[in-house]
């Protein structure tokens, strides 16, 4: 009863405004739910600022709900699928990934820009935009205003590319008798899943190809979102060896950190949600059934990103953002030209 008591009118809040939001980004995918909710709690919060009680319940939706997003995301990835079709465009992959976070902490050495806002802009880009942001924000233990930094990154190139992308397509010369080409690009160089979906289904329009591209372009998208898992280990490990050094600076002598109190458990339940996902079609339950739990994380996201705007400054926000803008764009444009290089050396395009 505490919890229902301290946390029911934020918890209520993020609801009233995801719920509108949800519905917004099902009718606008390239704007999507999750900018549309972070934009609106910003808005609330600049007119009328979150009282403390309030707060609770967002900051527990902000922090919270948003692992619980990740965990249920993982009901979206059929590892059979990803390994039968996906693994022709795992060497794109890893080399778009790579060119990201390279670009990403370069920028945030030159820029001097938060590393935490650097590395949400960095893996957001690399790997499948908010929902990479939503599994790397808790194990770097960024606020909510360097989250919604990095979501608003994400979120402008996502619709340039989401306009852009087929007609660069196009004046390139990339083979448009299937959707093969195309979607490789689209699956491995668009950052968000939404902004995916719609670049691909354009290109498969200006064509005439049905679904080839969408189909092709979203079965790669899905092979990026695996990344999550050795990039959530990874900056795990970094964050532990630079708590152990502090420790030991502080103390002049050996520190011994728990582990258990920084690996992020939720992403452990991400991968059990894939596993039960790919075993599933082998006892006769049909892929239909995880629908509602992939509509479900979607729509968690959503709010929790309501949170995150309740808890950001736009103003300041805004003001702070031209350094980062530059950094995603840094990030964009070397996964683009990486995309299509790899694909070219590969005699893909």
């Amino acid at each position: 009863m505490d919890f229902i008591k301290n946390n029911f009118k934020g918890i209520f809040l993020c609801l009233a405004i995801a719920a509108p939001s949800w519905l917004i980004g099902k009718s606008y995918p390239v704007v999507g739910g999750a900018v549309t909710a972070m934009a609106a709690g910003m808005i609330i919060s600049a007119f009328n600022a979150v009282d403390p009680q309030t707060g609770n319940g967002v900051k527990f939706v902000s922090k919270k709900v948003l692992q619980w997003a990740v965990i249920l995301l993982g009901f979206g990835l059929n590892l059979n699928v990803i390994f039968k079709t996906g693994m022709q465009s795992l060497p794109i992959i890893v080399c778009t990934i790579g060119i990201s976070l390279i670009t990403a902490f370069l920028l945030h050495k030159f820029l001097k820009i938060e590393a935490n806002t650097a590395t949400l802009i960095g893996v957001g880009s690399s790997i499948c935009g908010g929902s990479a942001i939503a599994a790397a924000a808790p194990v770097i233990d960024a606020d909510d205003r360097e989250v919604a930094q990095a979501i608003s990154v994400i979120f402008f190139f996502n619709v340039i590319a989401a306009v852009l992308f087929p007609i660069l397509g196009k004046s390139i010369g990339l083979n448009h008798t299937n959707g093969e080409a195309f979607g490789i690009f689209a699956g491995t160089a668009v950052n968000d899943t939404s902004s995916v979906t719609a670049a691909a289904s354009t290109w498969d329009s200006m064509w005439s190809l049905g679904t080839a591209t969408l189909d092709k372009a979203v079965i790669v998208k899905l092979t990026r979102t695996l990344a999550i898992i050795p990039i959530v280990i990874a900056l795990t490990y970094i964050r532990l060896k630079k708590i152990t050094k502090a420790r030991e600076e502080e103390t002049k002598e050996h520190a011994d950190i728990d582990l258990k109190k920084i690996f992020p458990v939720f992403i452990l339940y991400f991968m059990a949600a894939s596993l039960i996902t790919t075993l599933a079609p082998w006892i006769g339950i049909p892929k239909e059934f995880f629908t509602p739990f992939k509509e479900l994380s979607k729509f968690l996201i959503v709010m929790a990103m309501a949170a995150i705007g309740l808890n950001s400054d736009i103003v300041k926000l805004i003001k702070t953002g031209g350094k980062s803008i530059i950094l995603g764009m840094g990030c964009w444009s070397a996964i683009t030209a990486v995309s299509l290089i790899m694909q070219k050396i590969m005699g893909l395009w």
